[in-house]
């Protein structure tokens, strides 16, 4: 009985931890994009808006990295 708890808690955390890597996908996404259309609206492209936009990047690049790893069941 315990190892069904143990194993039911395992595979919910295990999906609570990629339904949060996923909405974090989406929501880098959406912050690239916003700050990629408030960038070029005004047709000028400033030192400040590359270095937010190098730098979602590279916060969204980095979250890519942190996939959760699925764990096997022995």
């Amino acid at each position: 009985m315990k190892n069904k708890q143990s194993s039911e808690a395992t595979t919910f955390l295990d999906s609570l931890r990629n339904g949060i890597w996923l909405v974090g996908i989406s929501s880098w996404l959406f912050g690239i994009t916003d700050r990629s259309i408030a960038s070029f609206a005004d047709g000028y492209l400033s030192a400040l808006d590359i270095v937010q936009l190098f730098t979602a990047s590279f916060f969204f690049v980095s979250w890519l990295f942190l996939k959760p790893a699925s764990r096997v069941s022995s």
